[in-house]
C-alpha cells in the first residue's frame, strides 16, 4: 500500500472513510477552514472511526476489508443539518438518507484485525468543526448553519468507493488504499 497524500511519519491509527464529491467537498472544505483555520482535513464520512491495528498489520487489515467491502452495493447519502454533539463541542453536517446503511456497513466491518472498542457510539456524519473552545462553538454554529443555508447545489451523493488511511505524526491523514463499492449480482 502506498499512500498518497499527507505528510509526516506514520502512526499506528488507521480509519476507513468515503471522500465527499465536488462541489459539495469543496464547499465544506472551506467552510471547514472558516470555522477552524489551518484546517488540512478532507471533507468525508468516516464509515470505521481512528483505531489502532494490532501489530500495525495494515497489509493484512485492508485485505480483511476489502474482502467485506465486495459485500456492500453503493447507496446514496444526504445531508442534513448542522448539529453539535454535546460533550465534545463537535460541530457536524447529519447524515438523512443513507444512515441506516452507514451503521450496517460500520457493525460489519468493525471486526478482527480492525475491531475496536471505540470512544463513542458510532454516529453517521461529516465533522465541521472540532476541538473549539465553549466560547466558540455558538458563534461558529450560527456561521456553518448560515453558509450551509447558501448552499445552492445537492446535499445528496453516492457513496461508492472507500478509502483506507492512516494517521502521521502531524495529524495528517494519508490515504493508503481504496476500493470502489459495486452492485451485487442475483445469481
Amino acid at each position: 500500500m502506498n499512500g498518497c497524500n499527507g505528510a509526516g511519519n506514520a502512526i499506528n491509527s488507521f480509519a476507513l472513510i468515503s471522500y465527499l464529491p465536488e462541489p459539495l467537498a469543496g464547499f465544506l472544505d472551506s467552510l471547514r477552514c472558516e470555522l477552524v483555520p489551518l484546517c488540512q482535513a478532507k471533507s468525508h464520512i468516516t464509515v470505521l472511526p481512528p483505531r489502532p491495528l494490532a501489530a500495525g498489520l495494515p497489509d493484512n487489515a485492508w485485505r480483511d476489508l476489502s474482502d467485506l467491502l465486495g459485500g456492500f452495493p453503493p447507496f446514496r447519502v444526504e445531508l442534513g443539518s448542522i448539529e453539535v454533539f454535546q460533550g465534545t463541542n463537535v460541530i457536524y453536517l447529519s447524515v438523512c438518507a443513507g444512515y441506516r446503511e452507514l451503521e450496517k456497513m460500520h457493525a460489519e466491518l468493525n471486526r478482527g484485525p480492525l475491531k475496536f472498542d471505540e470512544p463513542f457510539e458510532y454516529h453517521p456524519h461529516v465533522t465541521l468543526a472540532q476541538q473549539l473552545s465553549p466560547e466558540e462553538v455558538e458563534s461558529a454554529v450560527a456561521n456553518a448553519r448560515s453558509r450551509w443555508r447558501e448552499f445552492p447545489y445537492s446535499r445528496s451523493f453516492t457513496v461508492d468507493r472507500l478509502t483506507f488511511v492512516q494517521n502521521t505524526l502531524d495529524n495528517r491523514w494519508k490515504d493508503l488504499a481504496g476500493r470502489k463499492l459495486s452492485i451485487r449480482m442475483a445469481s
